[in-house]
């Protein structure tokens, strides 16, 4: 069994972000549902966790909230970046506003987000990252150009924390959802036609014949911030369903 530890989650509040708490708070962790405002209030008071406000576009924020966590919960040994966001869009139709604030979210959010935590990490010598990818990262996804980009940055990103941090016994793994159910789908697919129909594809070419759910991506997250998985790192995990293979 696992030790018990602090874990941090950005994103906590939502569909994958608030299974994984589930998850973890179900494997003894003590939990800190980190997002915007106080979304994450009710969740924390279902799990027994403790709710702080995350922008992970902004460095004071993430710094503020990864204090109040180290202060309300202790040393944080878990954190997972689930925060992100996405509109579909053609490449060609992406400006320049659009570009930076998928960026900001969905790259830039977690490396704020690792910067913040692994002193912590670093003075325990244990620490457990896990970044929500995206299969967009691994194969791409039409209609999602810069989000794709960004979460092939992040598990190139991942891959280099793992290469770096690993003399500190702290190990940093990406996992890839394929189409989930989640809000966010659920806003994209009702903003764009185009989109639904890519969706509806895909939804028809996964072998195990339906799309995820955040439940499906919560045990892998559990698992990788184990201490059962401290001999994995710098890996990318794909919970797709069968929808990529390689």
């Amino acid at each position: 069994m696992s030790e018990p530890r602090v874990a941090f989650v950005t994103g906590g509040a939502g569909g994958i972000g608030g299974a994984i708490c589930r998850a973890l708070a179900a494997h003894g962790h003590r939990v800190a549902v980190a997002d915007l405002g106080d979304a994450g209030e009710p969740l924390a008071r279902e799990i027994g966790g403790l709710a702080v406000t995350l922008d992970v576009t902004s460095e004071a924020s993430v710094q503020a909230a990864v204090g109040a966590v180290r202060e309300g919960l202790g040393p944080i040994g878990i954190g997972v970046s689930c925060a992100g966001w996405d509109e579909p869009r053609p490449f060609l139709e992406s400006d320049e506003a659009f570009m930076q604030r998928v960026l900001d979210i969905n790259l830039a959010g977690p490396m704020r987000v690792a910067r913040a935590l692994l002193p912590d990490m670093i003075e325990a010598r244990f620490g457990r990252l896990v970044h929500i990818a995206s299969d967009a990262g691994r194969v791409g996804s039409s209609l999602e150009g810069i989000y794709s980009g960004a979460k092939g940055g992040l598990i190139a990103f991942t891959k280099t924390l793992a290469r770096e941090m690993a003399r500190h016994q702290i190990t940093a793994n990406a996992v890839c959802p394929g189409p989930t159910e989640s809000p966010l789908l659920t806003d994209m697919v009702d903003g764009s036609d185009a989109f639904g129909r890519v969706i509806q594809s895909m939804g028809r070419a996964i072998p195990l014949g339906r799309l995820g759910r955040p439940e499906d991506i919560a045990p892998a997250v559990a698992f990788l911030a184990s201490d059962e998985a401290g001999f994995i790192t710098g890996q990318t995990l794909s919970v797709s369903g069968g929808l990529t293979m390689a």
